[in-house]
């Protein structure tokens, strides 16, 4: 066995070829099984494991820098790195990340948690040795779903214009998260499919060297290459940018890998490397079906009984009730059509469905489009990417005044994925927008309810937020209300939204406090302000960011209305939440029901 807590780049440029093929499968077995413990992105890490093995037999980490986007096919890089044993703990608690990051290992050159960012990340590195005089070579390496991102575009734009070596990986495995879409997806097919300049240039070169003639010959015919090629290829876009382009080639040929990055390294100009790998290398299920193998959950404990639907399920199938009724209702996804419950959607109105690719600031200024032709677009979108998407917001949605409806998946903490992935953050940037209506509903009976009204009581920009997970059933026919109290003694109140909702009112009862649940979080409801000043003792808690957040601007309406009692605020300060599941990072904060008895119980004690 090769692979072992031994293993680093040094050891692997010493192996023979057929003891690099069998790393390659010491490593996808490795990864199989720890994966399958910890949670993780499976199959993209799988389609990867020659190219991590090929990039650290060619180049020499960290002096050379390798600049992964997004970072879910870097699990093999990061077990080749020095992080075999601390494998085990990838996306766990004081354990290592699921992405690259720099403070991690000096092997890792840059965070990349969010994609399409790996090209203008490898560029500013790039100009920076240069400054320095470091001639060590950089290597970017992108998906070809992060290549939908309009941001890569503008890093290949940048990049052209340099006069060095600068390398840019395209990891072509015709999947993101979601089967790929538009032009770039049907560009690259095609790219793919032409193989006739590829066989031409082979048959020639082979015949031509066969004697002295002919070799002499094709040195004279050099110049005529170009002119050839774009004969029977028809040029591409990539050598039109100004980039050299080698490919495509299999990206799972560990030999034909090695080599091309051998050429590629030697160039002194941008260049282009096109590899076809298959996604789920190695392991049949992933390879069958890539899109369910894109990210695993860890394992857990087998419970008995039917499970609810998540979140995203309810959404999904209750916008496709309301879609039978109304054809002005289209439903946008930036690559995420399973992920986000939209595929119920998608099956039935696939005319009013789009998927656009990873591209948020598209999706929403498209989704303004629509929405000035009397459609109703909504944006279903993690949490977490629609803040790539803030000026597109502001700018070409809330001045215009257009009615669009933001579906945020995975607000709030989501355990394993870490601080790239956390929903923490979407709250304070809306509120901060003019004329924004946030819902927030604690369960499923609320989340429906939340999504009519902000189809059809709001004008302007309408979210509904709502977290990862199994949507907790509504155990009460009143759903549809902005505002609940909970009368449970009235020694202080309790504020609060969103999922934690149960945890505070199981904290409300057993220390007889008052509950304030919001689910019209923003704009504030007038008669919140009525019932909370009725107390000298309140306490919010908040499943998101202090700062911007609902609890500041409550805190500082009451106080204009000259409230003067004892106000706490509990949320998430000053600092990123690191990984670890779920309960545990509410735990941490005071969000789950021992927490919010702890803090409430310290302000009802004092005097």
């Amino acid at each position: 066995m090769i692979l072992s807590s031994k293993i680093s780049a040094d050891i692997i440029k010493k192996l023979t070829l057929a003891e690099k093929e069998q790393l390659c499968s010491e490593l996808r077995a490795y990864i199989i099984e720890v994966v399958y413990g910890t949670g993780g992105h499976l199959a993209s890490s799988l389609g990867a494991v020659e190219l991590c093995v090929a990039l650290h037999s060619v180049f020499s980490t960290p002096e050379d820098k390798i600049i992964f986007d997004v970072g879910h096919q870097a699990y093999a890089h990061k077990i080749i790195t020095g992080r075999y044993e601390d494998f085990c703990s990838l996306r766990s608690e004081n354990g290592i990340s699921g992405f690259p990051r720099p403070d991690e290992s000096v092997h890792d050159a840059f965070i990349a948690g969010h994609a399409s960012t790996s090209i203008s990340a490898a560029l500013g590195i790039a100009k920076a040795m240069e400054i320095k005089g470091d001639e060590h070579h950089v290597v970017s390496v992108i998906g070809d779903g992060a290549l939908t991102g309009g941001e890569a575009y503008e890093g290949l734009n940048n990049a052209s214009k340099l006069k060095r070596n600068f390398i840019v990986i395209l990891n072509d495995n015709e999947m993101s998260i979601s089967k790929n879409s538009g032009a770039v997806a049907s560009y690259l097919s095609q790219m793919r499919s032409s193989t006739k300049y590829f066989e031409t240039k082979k048959r020639v070169k082979e015949a031509l060297s066969k004697s002295a003639i002919g070799r002499e010959l094709s040195k004279s015919v050099s110049g005529t290459k170009e002119l050839v090629k774009f004969a029977i290829f028809q040029s591409n876009i990539f050598e039109n940018l100004g980039y050299k382009y080698l490919g495509p080639i299999n990206g799972n040929d560990l030999k034909e890998l090695i080599d091309v990055l051998n050429v590629a390294k030697r160039l002194n100009e941008p260049c282009i490397v096109h590899i076809k790998t298959k996604k789920g290398k190695g392991y049949l299920p992933a390879e069958q079906n890539s899109g369910e193998y894109h990210g695993i959950a860890k394992r857990k404990a087998i419970r008995g009984g039917e499970k609810n639907d998540t979140y995203s399920e309810v959404m999904g199938k209750y916008l496709t009730e309301l879609a039978a009724e109304d054809e002005r209702i289209c439903a946008v996804t930036a690559a995420m059509k399973y992920a986000t419950g939209l595929q119920h959607f998608a099956k039935i109105y696939r005319p009013r469905f789009f998927d656009v690719g990873i591209a948020e600031e598209h999706a929403v200024t498209f989704a303004g489009g629509l929405a000035s032709q009397g459609l109703i677009p909504v944006f279903g979108v993690y949490s977490t990417f629609l803040q790539r998407s803030y000026d597109q917001i502001l700018h070409d949605l809330a001045i215009e005044g257009e009615h669009v409806v933001f579906a945020i998946d995975r607000a709030g903490m989501v355990g394993e994925d870490g601080e790239t992935h956390q929903g923490l953050f979407d709250v304070s940037m809306l509120t901060s927008i003019p004329k924004t209506v946030i819902y927030s509903p604690s369960n499923d009976g609320e989340l429906r309810a939340s999504m009519k009204k902000a189809l059809y009581n709001c004008n302007g920009i309408a979210a509904v937020r709502y977290p990862k997970g199994e949507a907790v059933k509504c155990r009460s026919e009143e759903s549809g209300y902005d505002v609940y109290f909970y009368d449970c003694g009235g020694r202080a109140l309790i504020i609060t939204y969103g999922r934690i909702t149960q945890y505070a009112l199981e904290a409300a009862k057993k220390l007889r406090a008052d509950l304030l649940q919001m689910v019209k979080i923003y704009p504030i409801v007038e008669k919140t302000f009525d019932i909370a000043e009725k107390y000298d003792r309140i306490v919010f808690f908040e499943e998101g960011i202090r700062s911007g957040g609902i609890a500041e601007k409550f805190s500082a309406k009451l106080l204009e209305r000259g409230w003067s009692g004892r106000y706490k605020i509990n949320a998430v300060s000053d600092h990123f939440v690191a990984y670890s599941d779920t309960e545990k990072q509410l735990s941490d904060h005071n969000l789950d029901t021992a927490g919010m008895i702890k803090v409430t119980g310290e302000l009802i004690e004092q005097t």
